[in-house]
């Protein structure tokens, strides 16, 4: 038979085959006319069964099984199957019981032969398949999200227009963030959106304006569809964190620019967290064998840090705090200095169920021996400040911090003075270097001291984040606290 398709198809170039070898995806902007669910733009309330279509097409059946693997490949090579994921090319033929068909792609007419590929034709003329028509029926299930809103939504000039279907999910809660014009189909969104999501109970939309938070940066909501149940468990970077979505702050964008400052850390260096949040900077550094005395002003986050903290099993390494940040840059640099921990990492000793006890106990003291100690520093390594909205303005609490204490840093020995992690909010320049250079300005004025980015003794860093908004961008200023700050008398 592999001989017989091979003198059936010898003429078919690639080049012939190429152009037509595209799958096309149902929510595709490309995707044909013919394949759109109905539209209905008045609709308010969600009517599934308004989204049943009968789409006319051609059908090559294939009577006998043992061809169907040739006839896939045929159909397939030449681009003559149906590609359109994800519906199901390889059907049950209803007219010949028993037998399976292909569903061939639009253009092709099972009643006019002159629509039907040379490859087609030939399968035909071969007895490996015939062609039928077949209705393929299409349902609410069959569309994806985005294809049941661009048919249920208004219709919204391209610069104004903002798909709603994008929404950020934090364990079983989607949230979206909907504009004016979208707001009559709220409801009717929320509901698209946990039909078409299986990992999602919960969808909400924040109701603030733009640009306005609460201190702790969480934010009014109102549940479109799904339970009120804000209660969450998510996971980053190996770690997991439970909370309540709507009393902490949680951006799930924000991982891997988390993984890029907390992988910068080495183990045993200290880290203050000045406001840590649940502890997405803090739990996956003491999985590093990082210390790290971590603070949130938000009582609800100081929980969930603390849950965090047990949870992940790092609480050798991360204690939590509950107070201003301004007053945890003191109190920790101070204590720091004081009480450092220690840790005593034990190697788990390696037993197999057959020894006996002699062979036990000689694993054990092997263990035991192996055992290696930690020493925390007296002196911080790093400082994170993540509250972009105001982080900036607690930089005059490092006035002093490490006064009378020159003798322990550069030049006098080879620990440098911490470095600091700010985050912050810029407004958005026609040019990134104005953005650069008004960020160091803001910074000098706030630390009282000069900050540049060619300044190598401060071994400055602005890094872009993310556009929070069409004017504002976020980002990472990272620079060595100034000498003439860490060591003025308070």
């Amino acid at each position: 038979m592999a001989s017989l398709l091979r003198r059936l198809f010898p003429s078919i170039s690639s080049a012939e085959v190429l152009p037509t070898l595209k799958k096309t995806n149902m929510n595709s902007s490309d995707l044909p006319e013919i394949f759109r669910p109905p539209i209905n733009r008045s609709m308010r309330t969600l009517d599934r069964s308004f989204f049943r279509k009968v789409v006319p097409l051609a059908a090559a059946t294939v009577s006998d099984l043992k061809q169907i693997s040739n006839v896939r490949k045929e159909l397939d090579k030449s681009g003559d199957m149906l590609r359109l994921h994800p519906i199901r090319p390889l059907r049950d033929d209803e007219s010949n019981p028993g037998g399976k068909c292909f569903l061939l792609k639009p253009g092709i007419d099972a009643r006019v032969p002159s629509t039907w590929t040379p490859t087609v034709s030939k399968l035909v003329e071969a007895h490996l398949a015939k062609v039928r028509p077949y209705d393929l029926t299409l349902t609410y299930d069959d569309w994806t999200m985005h294809n049941i809103l661009e048919a249920i939504l208004p219709e919204i000039p391209e610069d104004e227009k903002e798909t709603p279907a994008g929404f950020a999910q934090v364990g079983h809660v989607a949230h979206v963030n909907l504009r004016t014009p979208y707001l009559p189909y709220k409801h009717l969104i929320g509901q698209v959106l946990l039909d078409k999501n299986p990992t999602i109970r919960t969808v909400i939309n924040k109701t603030f304006d733009v640009g306005t938070e609460s201190v702790f940066r969480t934010f009014p909501y109102e549940v479109l569809a799904g339970p009120d149940d804000l209660d969450v468990i998510v996971h980053e970077a190996g770690c997991e964190f439970k909370f309540n979505f709507g009393k902490v702050y949680w951006n799930s964008r924000l991982g891997t620019e988390h993984a890029r400052v907390f992988e910068t850390f080495k183990e045993g260096e200290a880290v203050c967290d000045v406001m840590a949040g649940v502890g997405p900077f803090a739990v996956p550094a003491g999985k590093r064998n990082v210390f790290v005395r971590a603070n949130d002003l938000n009582p609800d986050s100081y929980i969930s840090l603390q849950d965090a903290i047990k949870r992940n099993k790092v609480a050798d390494f991360v204690t939590a705090s509950c107070e201003d940040g301004r007053n945890f840059i003191h109190r920790a640099t101070t204590e720091l200095a004081k009480n450092p921990r220690t840790v005593i990492l034990a190697s788990k000793p390696k037993i197999s169920r057959s020894a006996t006890d002699e062979e036990k106990k000689a694993a054990q003291e092997a263990a035991k021996k192996s055992a290696r100690m930690i020493q925390e520093p007296t002196a911080f390594s790093h400082y994170v400040m993540n509250l972009p909205a105001s982080a900036i303005e607690f930089l005059d609490a490092f006035k002093g911090t490490y006064y009378g204490r020159e003798a322990e840093f550069a030049p006098v020995t080879e620990t440098k003075l911490p470095l600091i992690h700010l985050y912050l909010f810029q407004a958005k320049h026609a040019e990134e270097e104005a953005e650069l250079q008004e960020i160091c300005e803001r910074i000098s004025t706030h630390v009282g001291a000069e900050v540049r980015l060619d300044d190598p003794e401060l071994e400055m860093d602005i890094r872009y984040v993310r556009l929070v908004a069409p004017k504002k961008k976020m980002f990472c200023a990272t620079f060595r606290l100034p000498a003439s700050v860490a060591f003025a008398q308070p």
